[in-house]
């Protein structure tokens, strides 16, 4: 018997075909000749906007992040059968809930887009994006207490409570992220009493998370002694933000630790890039080489080169795999701007997060002097200006791929959902667009024979 198609799988074909192969064929055909017409001159078919950004430009689409997200991420409790607001935390009970928004505001997310709206603030001057931070992160600071202090008294409560993961991690992605951003707001001034979160999340850990036998960082899921290259990002830079907070060589030793031993069972030397999951006891490993993970990757090796001593010494190594990781991503950038959601897949659909983070990574590593700007940094203005058209009138970053799990097939990675509400984008586009402006004041670009190039002191 036929059916109609609905309107919903109707627009999901749309999508589809909108990310595929003909999307950003060539369709700019002449019927001027060589002999009338300079050729070369004419004006390319690109699918997203081509050439030298304006800072201002970057800044609007920021500033439309920031006004967006800074409506929809209240902060404030209430009473999660009645939605009256708490204001007397000494009277949480049970039904205390995070008033409700677009966004949580204790994720692994929202760490970055903390941290993301530190580094705006800094690079622009625009105190409102700091001031976002400052003021969630002194909202969690003051509430803590109280929600330690109910949760020890009401061990009945089970997993109830909005601060629970932050106050009794039970994973790198309780804690991790969130821990590394209220580092860096504390060293950056904020007045909150952040430490005894921060010693918490470090103790988890350095203590209590699974590993292997040679401590590497690991999961039990999906299959015993599994690794998961997001865990890079979910628990190092937070272990090299300690050492910079602390000053204790252990944290560096640590986080430098667990990038090499990452590395040396996923990162594909002849692709360039990380396979997503790697478990004990197979023989053969499932190579996806998902996007987002290995932006998770990527962007761990910059935050902790950041603040790990120069003379540290494992420094040489992460950065001789910090420049092998960009050239082997900028192999498999496409012609939008974009990467793809399994990078050597290109029938796989173009995703947004992790575009941003790479965008952001190589800016920085740039800007540091750690890697070729000559060869990088037009591939890096490509790269914005492919994410600057996902981000929409009212701020929202379109096009990022929801939460992931771990596969073994394609299929669960080609056709994972994508949503202006999957908070894995925000963070990484604030942080694409500071960093580029910063690269934009750094550098000077200009256009030859009709391609960005970077302009070379002569």
């Amino acid at each position: 018997m036929k059916t109609l198609l609905s309107s919903q799988k109707l627009s999901a074909i749309g999508v589809v075909l909108c990310l595929t192969t003909p999307l950003f064929a060539q369709r700019n055909v002449t019927n001027a000749n060589d002999s009338n017409t300079p050729l070369h001159l004419l004006q390319p078919d690109y699918p997203v906007p081509y050439g030298i950004v304006k800072t201002e430009e970057v800044k609007r689409v920021l500033d439309r992040i920031h006004g967006y997200l800074n409506n929809v991420t209240p902060a404030a409790f209430v009473n999660a059968k009645t939605g009256e607001v708490l204001t007397d935390l000494s009277k949480i009970d049970e039904n205390t809930a995070l008033q409700k928004g677009d966004y949580r505001l204790v994720s692994y997310e929202w760490g970055v887009t903390y941290g993301g709206m530190l580094l705006a603030s800094q690079v622009t001057g625009d105190n409102r994006y700091k001031e976002y931070t400052d003021k969630r992160l002194a909202f969690i600071a003051n509430a803590a207490p109280y929600f330690k202090k109910t949760t020890e008294e009401n061990a009945d409560w089970g997993t109830k409570g909005p601060l629970r993961g932050l106050l009794t991690p039970h994973a790198l992605d309780d804690c991790g992220a969130m821990c590394a951003a209220m580092i860096k707001a504390t060293r950056e001034g904020n007045k909150s009493n952040l430490r005894p979160l921060i010693d918490n999340h470090i103790n988890y850990i350095m203590t209590k998370e699974h590993r292997l036998k040679d401590g590497t960082l690991a999961r039990n899921r999906p299959q015993p002694n599994t690794l998961w290259l997001d865990d890079m990002f979910m628990g190092v830079p937070a272990l090299a933000q300690m050492g910079k907070l602390t000053g204790d060589k252990k944290y560096y030793d640590e986080a430098a630790k667990q990038i090499l031993q990452f590395a040396g069972r996923m990162f594909n030397k002849e692709k360039g890039v990380y396979m997503h999951g790697w478990v004990e006891g197979m023989t053969e490993h499932p190579q996806f080489h998902w996007a987002r993970a290995n932006g998770w990757a990527i962007l761990t090796k910059v935050e902790v080169l950041d603040v790990l001593p120069e003379n540290h010494p494992s420094r040489p190594a992460i950065l001789a795999l910090l420049k092998a990781h960009t050239k082997g991503l900028a192999s498999y950038q496409s012609g939008s701007g974009f990467w793809h959601q399994l990078l050597n897949k290109e029938d796989s659909y173009l995703e947004t997060s992790a575009t941003a983070i790479y965008t952001y990574a190589i800016a920085h590593a740039i800007n540091k002097g750690w890697i070729d700007g000559l060869a990088y940094a037009p591939m890096t203005l490509l790269g914005w200006n492919a994410v600057a058209t996902k981000v929409n009138e009212k701020g929202q970053v379109e096009g990022t791929c929801v939460g992931t799990g771990m596969g073994f097939d394609p299929a669960f990675y080609y056709h994972r959902p994508i949503s202006p509400f999957a908070a894995h984008g925000y963070g990484p586009v604030i942080l694409a667009g500071a960093e580029v402006i910063s690269l934009l004041k750094n550098k000077q670009f200009e256009i030859n024979d009709s391609s960005v190039q970077l302009l070379q002191k002569k």
